[in-house]
C-alpha cells in the first residue's frame, strides 16, 4: 500500500511542479490574453494533481476552470455565460463533496470566475489572486507541496505584476484611458 500511496503522491508533486513553472509564467505576462492560454495549461496539470490526491472536488472543478478559460475568452463580460459558468461549478462540487475542506476550490473557482467575465487588467488580477490564495489552502490542507509551491508563488508573481502595471498606469494613464474604453466597448457588443 505504501508504494501505491508513494507513486501517487510523487505523481502529484510532480504535477504541482509543472502547474507551478507555467502559472510564473503566466501571471509574469502583461498581455491579458496570454495569461489565460497559460492558466490552461497549468490548469491541466492541476486537474491531475488533484486526481492523485484523491481531491475529486478541486479535479473537478478545476475541469471547470479550463472550460470557464476559454469561455470567458470567447463571451467576454457575458453574464450569462457568467451564471451557467456559477451553476456548473455548484453542480460539480454538491456531485463531489467529500469533506469541508472542499468549501476552497469553490471559493477559487467561484472568484475565479467572476474575476474572468467581468474584470480586466488589474482588476481581474486581483481577483485572480483571490482565488489562489483560496486555492493554495486547499493545497495546504491535502498536503500538496507542489500545488502550494505553486498557488504562493502564484499570488507574490500577480502581486509584482500589478505592481508593474500600476506604475505603467500612472507613467502613461492615456493608454490605461484607452484599454478600459476598448474593454467596455467588448462587453456592450
Amino acid at each position: 500500500m505504501w508504494e501505491t500511496y508513494g507513486v501517487s503522491l510523487l505523481a502529484g508533486q510532480f504535477f504541482g511542479l509543472v502547474a507551478l513553472a507555467i502559472c510564473i509564467a503566466a501571471f509574469a505576462s502583461k498581455q491579458d490574453d496570454r495569461l489565460m492560454v497559460l492558466l490552461i495549461s497549468a490548469n491541466v496539470a492541476f486537474a491531475l494533481q488533484f486526481m492523485f490526491f484523491a481531491s475529486w472536488t478541486a479535479a473537478v472543478l478545476t475541469l471547470l476552470v479550463i472550460v470557464r478559460i476559454m469561455l470567458a475568452r470567447r463571451y467576454v463580460g457575458s453574464r450569462k455565460v457568467l451564471v451557467g459558468v456559477l451553476l456548473a461549478n455548484l453542480l460539480a462540487a454538491a456531485l463531489t463533496w467529500q469533506h469541508w475542506v472542499d468549501v476552497f476550490p469553490l471559493i477559487a473557482a467561484t472568484l475565479g470566475s467572476l474575476s474572468m467575465f467581468l474584470l480586466r487588467g488589474i482588476a481581474m488580477r486581483v481577483g485572480l489572486g483571490l482565488a489562489a490564495l483560496a486555492w493554495m489552502l486547499n493545497n495546504i490542507l491535502i498536503g500538496s507541496i507542489g500545488g502550494t509551491l505553486a498557488e504562493g508563488l502564484v499570488v507574490v508573481t500577480n502581486a509584482i505584476t500589478i505592481w508593474r502595471l500600476l506604475r505603467v498606469r500612472r507613467k502613461y494613464p492615456e493608454v490605461f484611458d484607452a484599454s478600459l474604453e476598448e474593454a467596455a466597448q467588448e462587453r456592450h457588443n
